[in-house]
This record gives structure tokens, C-alpha cells and sequence, in this order.
């Protein structure tokens, strides 16, 4: 590849940010432990896309992700004072098992403050990299909060996941690899943001060397942290953070990583759960990869992009940058990939209750395949069905096909983006209330998945309140669903509310939610 170093100077000719990253990352020693990842063609969506799409396999890393980059670089260059030390970390997912691997590798002690929640396959995961391991709270912080508390007991070094100069050198030498694995300049590379350390040490790299190549940042619509800093112009904390992509869900961005950002990244596009969904069934497509939810966000920004900018032709690199998935979270994935995608259309449709009205029904779908298909009897002269309907991805043909059901007078209610109907209509329809249940309230909860935790709020609500409808299915996500019918009246109603804000945990009132009044009132 050819391109040229183009460094640039303050008003006294004193060489800028850039010159020292770039002379780190030069300098990285990444190589004694990471592999340089191939960057391989996604032929599939290179031909969907209209554009060539290049992956770049950090999944291939010994660690299943890049955080084994710059975790090791940061290693490498402690003191000797400071190896003696040992080093320490809170992390329940791939920098917990970057450190572990370093530290064996450079004979150094580590000590890994995980929550008790996180799953024992990660924990065994780092136990087996030879590093101890300390469970402590149900949550990130409770564990954060530990790790500093043995820092100042023990001395320990502590190893920051992100926010450090060595360790965003380390995660550049992912930009170093792309600009020299590729004949040609790329157009754009689109990087995973969490906290911003894979992002802030690509952006140095290649704006140093290439600056005409855009580097654009994808996030999670649920931790969209460098979106609202770039915004408002400054770093800002957001006030909640979702973690169904739990790599990249950061309520800030880091202090360093945004020095570089600021300036040297292009732009950032936010990606829904539903849209990492379809991106991970992409990647699978194409190279048989797992990627964890915030290991496709590259892939689903670069879809939104194109989508965006009806570009054609040009060169586009995805950083895949983990597959350190939970197996059981890949049935909700599949669940909803479709969605994500556009591929899958879910409907609320009146059919008329006699015989032949389902074959009918089935016959003006044509050739279109039914995902799902769900049905109680409840009126002797209307049915409600809950059907999902296969359809092209091609922008238009949602719209198309409710047109086409209505056009043959059927009542349709285009349900595909509704929450309750997604993750729990579809496994309640036929449970209508009966009639003497007139004062049920539905509200839709999320909260911390920790052992515990359903039955402790089940419990809870229960004693105060009379239960009509309760609904929970486990996603093996983060964070627990439940979706739950209340008989209140108007003095309870507002003592809810109350109990409900000092609770703490996310709720919405769906009372009104058509999806509800449909299959469930």
C-alpha cells in the first residue's frame, strides 16, 4: 500500500498529537502475544451492498477480541517496580481475559474483580490464563469500585480498559495493519465505539499517514456516549446505558480517547439491538463468525451508511472486533434478526371467524414464507391472529404487503416495531382477560439480570398489588423483560408510581399499546 506520513504542527512547529500516537503505535508490542488479523471480503454483502465490504477478523485474536492489543502493550511497558506489583482490573468480558493472557505471558501476577453474575464460561475463561479471580457484587461498578479499593490495600497496577495512552497505541495497530494489508486506500473504516480506545488508536494512525480516509464510528443506540460528546461538544455522561451490547456500553467517553476523537473522527452513526441482530446473521453469512453484538456494529454501521449515501463502489473496512458471545443470547439474536434486517414483517390482522378464513388468509401471501403464526378463539364472529410475514428487504415492501391486506379489507396493524408485541405477544396470544378484569394496568419493566432478581421483584410487586398478567422470558441478555398486568384503582394507581420511581428499574405504561388491547385485553 502506498501513503505517505503527513504530520502536522502547531503554530511553533511543534509536532501534534498525532506524531507521538503514531510514533507508539509504531513502537507497540503487540506482536509478542496478538496476531496480525486478516482482513478478508464479505462477498455476500459486498454484492447485497453494491460496495466492497472488508472485515477485519480481531475475533481471531487469542482472546477472541483486540483488547489482548492493548492490553499487552500496556504491560509490556510497565516499570519493573510496577510488574512486581502485580496488576489488576475490573472487567467481566474480553478486557478481563486480554490482561489475563498478557500477564501470563510476561510472568506477571493479575487479579481479575469480576461481578458474580458474570457467566462461568468467561469466568473459567480467565482462571484458565492463569489469573486470579475475585467475584464481588451484582454489577460493573460494585466490582470497579473493589479493584480500586485492592489497589490502594494491595498496591496492585491498576490496567485501564481503555483510557490510556499505551493502550489506545496498542489497539492503532489495527489501522497500521489495514492501510499496509490493503493496495488501495480504503474509504472509509468504521470502528466499534465503546469507551473509545480501538477507535482513538485507528483514527491517530490513519490520519496520520492517510487523512483523506473517513473514520466513522458506530455505537449502540443504548450507549451512543461519543455521539452526545461530539454533539454537545465536550465529554457528557449519559443518564442510563443499555447492555445488550455489553462491549461497548460506557456512559462516558474517556478522557484521552476523546483528545483524539474530537477532531480526527469523521462522523458517528448509532445502531438499534435490532440492527446488531441482523449484522451478526450478516457476518455469519459470510465467515461462519459468532460476532458478539458489539462486534458487529462496524457491519451495521456500514449497511446504514450505504443505505444513507446510496454509494456505490467504494471500499468500506469493518472492524469485527469480538465473538465473545453468550450461547444462550444466540436465540434471542435469531430471533429478531429478521426484524432488524427488514426481512420480517409481524402483523396484527382481523380475520373473519368461520370456516375457510385462514386458508384464504394464507393464499394472499402468496409465495411470502410465515415465520409465525398465533391464534386463540375468542369471539364467535372475529379472530385476531398474530402472523409474521418473510419479505424482500427492499425498502418498500413492508409498506407493500399491509397495502395489499388492507386493499382486500382486512383490518392490519403493522406491529414489526413494537416492543411488547416482540419480545412477549408473540408467546401470550389467546390469553384474553376475562370480563370481570376491567381495571388492569400493563406496564412493561427492564432490569439487571442477577440471580435473584426476578423472584425479588416478583415478591415485591406481589405484596402490594394484585398481579393479572405476569410475562418473562430469559434472552440470556443483560438485562430482564417482564411485562406485567396490574388491577388498580385510582388510589393505588398513584402509590404505584411511587413504589415503581423508587424502584428504580426502567418501566413504560402500555396500557394503550395495541398489541395489548388486540391479544390480551
Amino acid at each position: 500500500m502506498r501513503y505517505n506520513a503527513r504530520l502536522s504542527y502547531d503554530l511553533f512547529g511543534t509536532p501534534c498529537m498525532l506524531n507521538d500516537y503514531l510514533k507508539k503505535i509504531l513502537e507497540s508490542r503487540v506482536y509478542d502475544v496478538a496476531i496480525e488479523s486478516p482482513l478478508e471480503m464479505a462477498t455476500f454483502l459486498s454484492e447485497r451492498l453494491g460496495n466492497d465490504i472488508l472485515i477485519k477478523r480481531e475475533d481471531k485474536q487469542p482472546v477472541y477480541s483486540f483488547k489482548i492489543r492493548g492490553a499487552y502493550n500496556k504491560v509490556a511497558q510497565l516499570t519493573d517496580a510496577e510488574k512486581a506489583c502485580g496488576v489488576i482490573a475490573a472487567s467481566a468480558g474480553n478486557h478481563a481475559q486480554g490482561l489475563a493472557l498478557a500477564a501470563k505471558k510476561l510472568g506477571i501476577k493479575a487479579v481479575i474483580v469480576m461481578p458474580r453474575t458474570t457467566p462461568e464460561i468467561k469466568i473459567m475463561s480467565v482462571k484458565a490464563r492463569g489469573a486470579k479471580v475475585i467475584l464481588h457484587g451484582d454489577a460493573f461498578d460494585e466490582a470497579a469500585a473493589h479493584a480500586q479499593k485492592l489497589v490502594e490495600e494491595k498496591g496492585y497496577t491498576y490496567i485501564h480498559p481503555y483510557d490510556d495512552p499505551l493502550t489506545i497505541a496498542g489497539q492503532g495497530t489495527i489501522g497500521m495493519e489495514i492501510l499496509q494489508q490493503m493496495d488501495d486506500l480504503p474509504d472509509a473504516i468504521f470502528v466499534p465505539v465503546g469507551g473509545g480506545g480501538i477507535i482513538a488508536g485507528i483514527a491517530a494512525f490513519v490520519k496520520a499517514m492517510a487523512p483523506q480516509v473517513k473514520i466513522i464510528g458506530v455505537e449502540s443506540t443504548e450507549s451512543a456516549c461519543l455521539a452526545a460528546a461530539m454533539a454537545a461538544g465536550d465529554r457528557v455522561i449519559l443518564p442510563e446505558v443499555g447492555i445488550f451490547a455489553d462491549g461497548v456500553a460506557v456512559a462516558q467517553i474517556g478522557k484521552n480517547t476523546w483528545e483524539i476523537c474530537k477532531d480526527h473522527v469523521d462522523e458517528v452513526i448509532t445502531c438499534t439491538p435490532d440492527e446488531l441482530c441482523a449484522a451478526i446473521k450478516d457476518i455469519f453469512d459470510d465467515t461462519r463468525a459468532i460476532s458478539e453484538p458489539a462486534g458487529a456494529l462496524a457491519i451495521a454501521g456500514i449497511k446504514k451508511y450505504v443505505a444513507r449515501e446510496q454509494c456505490h463502489d467504494k471500499k468500506l473496512v469493518g472492524i469485527l472486533s469480538g465473538a465473545n458471545v453468550n450461547f444462550d443470547r444466540l436465540r434471542y439474536i435469531s430471533e429478531v434478526a429478521e426484524i432488524g434486517e427488514g426481512r420480517e414483517v409481524i402483523l396484527a390482522v382481523t380475520i373473519p371467524e368461520r370456516p375457510g378464513s385462514f386458508q384464504r388468509f394464507c393464499q394472499l401471501l402468496g409465495k411470502r414464507p410465515i415465520t409465525e403464526f398465533n391464534y386463540r378463539y375468542g369471539d364467535a364472529n372475529e379472530a385476531q391472529i398474530y402472523v409474521g410475514v418473510k419479505v424482500d428487504a427492499e425498502k418498500g415492501s413492508r409498506v407493500k404487503l399491509v397495502t395489499e391486506l388492507q386493499a382486500e379489507e382486512y383490518p392490519v396493524l403493522d406491529i414489526t416495531d413494537n416492543d411488547i408485541a416482540k419480545y412477549h405477544i408473540r408467546h401470550m396470544v389467546g390469553g384474553h382477560a376475562p370480563n370481570s378484569v376491567d381495571d388492569e394496568r400493563v406496564y412493561r419493566f427492564e432490569f439487571p439480570e442477577r440471580p435473584g432478581a426476578l423472584l425479588k421483584f416478583l415478591r415485591t410487586l406481589g405484596k402490594r398489588f394484585n398481579i393479572s398478567l405476569f410475562h418473562y422470558r430469559n434472552h440470556g441478555a443483560a438485562y430482564g423483560r417482564v411485562l406485567v398486568g396490574l388491577q388498580l384503582n385510582d388510589e393505588n394507581r398513584e402509590q404505584l408510581h411511587i413504589y415503581l420511581n423508587d424502584l428504580g428499574y426502567r418501566y413504560w405504561d402500555e396500557t394503550d399499546n395495541p398489541a395489548y388491547r388486540l391479544f390480551l385485553r
